[in-house]
């Protein structure tokens, strides 16, 4: 239990905590951090809101609860549920709604056949859309012990329904892959030498693996902080999250880590929050913090629900 709800709640409080000042440039953070829940900057809503980011996981977690497993047209229901009727959301509002995510969404309500097929293929279109909901396919493969194909195929179909290009869905399962190792009882260090051990080229290009080559390649916690781009293309942002993971040492640091990098804050904070929750547990999420999210109850329920649910229908 304790790793389902400090995942997601440490997801939700990181994506809270960097909603108000996403697009903050980092050299202005860095003379003055962020270390606390605020409300009303980069958007008109209170402190303690959570965005698209944990909306879209929580519809992900309902999805595979009501349809005891995967439905990928379930899922992309949910998702038009949330955009068109503000289900999922901390304050019955929607916004910070990615152009990607938006016009995938757009293609499955026009005829609702297959939502895996919905996905951008651009070049273009590799921003962390997808990457941002992937939690709770993480959680499921851990709990039905699916080998290294059935997560591929699983992840491939549920990034594919907003983002379908193989960057996307490489980001996406290295993610998946790291929350996996953690989840078996690796350290944070383990667990990251043995996500450079997997052999990609199994479901990848090796043009598409280059690209990942600072995470997989190298030892990315040691790149200077200058080097790290915070923004919201995929590689990018797990890169950031990645390099602030292996570089602080509890959960309030690396959520603060993270924020302050600027750019795309709420979904770094927000996937940051996910692996540091995981690593340290629900009771290192600051109190202060905990109180001043919105729906806190809800958020520690659908955690109780997911829970039982996988612990119910588990093949582990």
């Amino acid at each position: 239990m304790n790793d389902i709800k400090g995942g997601l709640v440490g997801f939700a409080v990181g994506d809270a905590i960097g909603v108000p000042i996403e697009f903050e440039d980092r050299k202005k953070l860095m003379k003055s951090p962020v270390t606390s829940l605020k409300g009303y900057g980069s958007y008109d809503v209170p402190k303690g809101v959570w965005s698209d980011d944990t909306s879209m996981t929580l519809a992900t977690i309902d999805s595979i609860i009501k349809c005891k497993g995967i439905n990928y047209n379930d899922i992309a229901d949910r998702f038009c549920n949330w955009l068109n009727n503000a289900e999922y959301t901390a304050t019955d509002e929607v916004f910070d709604i990615g152009i990607t995510i938006k016009y995938a969404l757009m293609r499955y309500w026009e005829d609702k056949s297959d939502a895996t097929k919905c996905g951008g293929t651009s070049i273009n279109e590799n921003g962390n859309g997808s990457l941002m909901r992937m939690l709770p396919i993480a959680f499921y493969c851990y709990y039905k012990n699916l080998n290294k194909k059935e997560i591929f195929n699983i992840v491939k179909k549920v990034s594919s329904i907003t983002h379908a290009h193989e960057i996307s869905i490489m980001g996406c399962y290295i993610y998946v892959r790291y929350i996996l190792f953690l989840l078996n009882k690796n350290d944070k260090i383990t667990s990251y030498d043995m996500l450079k051990n997997i052999d990609y080229s199994e479901f990848f290009s090796h043009e598409t693996i280059e690209k990942y080559n600072r995470i997989l390649k190298s030892n990315i916690k040691k790149l200077k902080v200058d080097s790290i781009d915070s923004n919201g293309y995929i590689i990018s942002t797990l890169e950031s999250v990645i390099w602030i993971i292996l570089n602080c040492n509890s959960y309030s640091q690396s959520i603060i880590g993270a924020i302050n990098l600027g750019g795309d804050t709420d979904t770094i904070g927000a996937i940051t929050g996910s692996i540091a929750g995981i690593i340290y547990g629900y009771k290192e999420i600051p109190k202060k913090w905990l109180k001043q999210m919105k729906r806190l109850d809800y958020l520690e329920q659908v955690a109780t629900n997911f829970t039982n649910f996988l612990e119910q229908n588990k093949s582990r």
